[in-house]
This record gives C-alpha cells, sequence and structure tokens, in this order.
C-alpha cells in the first residue's frame, strides 16, 4: 500500500483572491499549480491548511465529518497569518463538490478520504517581508488513505524535550506548514538517537503537544490535557475526544500539567496516554523517554480506555453509532 498521502485524485477545486476578491471556483487539474517564483507563500511562509476527512457508511453515502470546524480554524488560520478573508460558504462548496465527483474513490473504513484545503499568498513581491500578500489561492485536494502509523494503533515511543518549541508560541494555534518544518530536526534527532515515534514538546517543563498530534493523559475516570491557548493547535479530533470522554461520564481536566506529574502518574498502573489529530485518530503512547532514561506508560500496550474512545470516534465517523452531535454532513 502507497504511504500515507501520497496518492492524489486527478483533480481539485481551485479559487483565487484578486483585487479584493474571490472568483469563482475551478476544477483543475491536481498535478501542478501555476505560481511565480516571486510570490509571497515561497520566501516569507504565508500558508495555512487543514486536515478533515469523508469516510464510506454501509448504506453508500459519503459523509465529511466536522467540517464546521475546521472551517473556523482555517478562517482563523488566514487571519492570524494576515492572508485574505476567506469565502466559508465557498470553501465548503469546493469540498462538498470535489468529495461528491470522487464519492466512488471514498475508501471503505478503516479507510477515509483525507481532505486538504490549502491557502497560500501568491502576490510576486520580495519586498513584502513586514508586509502581507494582497493575492491568494485556495485549493482543495483529496487523498485516499489507510492508517496514518503503518503499524495501526500500536504504542508510540515518545522523547520529552523541555528544551525547544515546536514553533513560536504566538504561532501554535495557526495550522501553518512552517510549524511544521520547525519541528523536523528534533524529530529526526529523536528517532536516530533514541528510536522515538515523536517528541512530546515541553518547554520549560509544560507539557504541550507532539509535532504533528495533540497529547491527552488518561489516569483512572480523568483524562487530562492542556488548556487552549495560542501556543499550540487546538485540535478537532482533541475536541471530538474529550466531547465523547464526557458523555461516558469521565472528567475533563484541560490545565497544565508539569513533566514531573507526567512522569509520576505514568507510572501508576492503569494510567494511559495517547496522541489525537485527524491523521492519527487516537494513538496510544507505551513509553516515555526523559534524560536518557524510559519510562513505561502503565503497562506500556494500548490502553482499554483509549481504544474504546477510539472506537467511539471511529463508530461515529463509519456510521455504525449515532451521530448525537451532529459532527457528520453527507455529501451525497
Amino acid at each position: 500500500m502507497a504511504a500515507f498521502g501520497t496518492v492524489f485524485m486527478p483533480q481539485m477545486a481551485l479559487a483565487t483572491f484578486e483585487d479584493d476578491n474571490w472568483n469563482d471556483t475551478q476544477k483543475v487539474s491536481a498535478e501542478s499549480i501555476q505560481i511565480h517564483p516571486g510570490a509571497h507563500v515561497l520566501h516569507y511562509s504565508s500558508t495555512c491548511f487543514e486536515g478533515l476527512k469523508a469516510f464510506r457508511h454501509e448504506d453508500g453515502g459519503i459523509y465529511v465529518f466536522r467540517m464546521d470546524k475546521n472551517l473556523n480554524r482555517f478562517e482563523q488560520s488566514s487571519e492570524l497569518l494576515n492572508l485574505p478573508k476567506i469565502d466559508k460558504h465557498q470553501v465548503e462548496a469546493m469540498i462538498l463538490d470535489i468529495v461528491a465527483q470522487y464519492a466512488d474513490d471514498v475508501p471503505r473504513p478503516p479507510g477515509s478520504m483525507y481532505i486538504r484545503p490549502t491557502h497560500v499568498g501568491t502576490e510576486a513581491s520580495i519586498g513584502k517581508a513586514a508586509a502581507p500578500s494582497l493575492t491568494s489561492m485556495l485549493y482543495v485536494l483529496l487523498s485516499p488513505v489507510g492508517d496514518y502509523f503503518a503499524g495501526g494503533a500500536k504504542p508510540l515511543r515518545l522523547l520529552l524535550d523541555e528544551t525547544g518549541m515546536r514553533c513560536s508560541p504566538h504561532m501554535g494555534m495557526i495550522k501553518s506548514g512552517g510549524n511544521y518544518a520547525s519541528a523536523l530536526g528534533p524529530i529526526l534527532k529523536a528517532r536516530s538517537d533514541v528510536q522515538a515515534d515523536q517528541i512530546l514538546f515541553c518547554p520549560n517543563g509544560d507539557v504541550q503537544e507532539t509535532g504533528a498530534a495533540n497529547f491527552i493523559l488518561i489516569d483512572g475516570n480523568e483524562i487530562i490535557t492542556k488548556a487552549l491557548d495560542s501556543s499550540f493547535l487546538h485540535g478537532v479530533t482533541r475536541d471530538s475526544i474529550l466531547t465523547l470522554a464526557a458523555d461516558l461520564g469521565m472528567t475533563i481536566s484541560e490545565r497544565d500539567i508539569s513533566v514531573d506529574e507526567l512522569l509520576k502518574r505514568a507510572a501508576k498502573p492503569g494510567v494511559e496516554a495517547a496522541l489525537s489529530g485527524t491523521a492519527a485518530v487516537l494513538t496510544p503512547v507505551g513509553t516515555f523517554i526523559h534524560n536518557d532514561k524510559e519510562h513505561q506508560v502503565g503497562d506500556g500496550e494500548a490502553g482499554p480506555t483509549t481504544m474504546k474512545l477510539r472506537q467511539t470516534l471511529n463508530d461515529i465517523q463509519w456510521g455504525k453509532a449515532e451521530d448525537k452531535h451532529n459532527w457528520l454532513v453527507k455529501v451525497n
């Protein structure tokens, strides 16, 4: 099977912003885009994106999961990067239209159609290091996918890094490519040095997020995760998991958690840890690596609460359980 996110549908939806106006949506080839070498995005990283999924149900219906939440974050990212304000109604129509075009290609569970709306500044000006792009391009790319982690939901190894951050604190809540690029160096080093799957960034001992997913700790009936602020991404899957945990009667604690507390709790029997994200869904963590020492989380295996929450979310996405929160939008 091809690597996650490397197969694309032949066409994508595209719209451009020029003269203070969004032009009509076009269907264009997904093989390439036309952009000037001096485009603002290539020099000053005026770019943001979203990641959401469409799912095939047993009745043949295709449903997009939590599109409204992703569009709100897409709008926020664009505004915080001073890109032209998106037209959410237009982007919603772009998503639904292009997914409908390729409805037959949406994989059956556990696969899905990954949807990648992307917004980039296109103004050709290398003199605007301190000024926004007045023109932009917005496109919606589709990729049929399976599991993000090749081994499925096997427990991951996380290196706890107290010295660095994934990105600048004021950029954390923006879903921008530069945030991911800035985390690559430490992640690759952690993989090479201690065979870690990811880094859990904990600047000055404050547990935040990994390079590509939010972090959740489960201790008995309590689910603990950092409270929302501008320093890390406000994950849609994180929000969904917390909502489902509350439905199950769990105590939700959105607060700061220190590395010291994390390691103390991790040593307790029955404690679980997991990463949440659109691609990762809810993936268990089995080991923390800190100061050259390995700390097993609980029994080191995928915990029952983690897997129950993951399955509960999947059942809603796959149409096997009631969508009580109206998270699904039907495409066809």
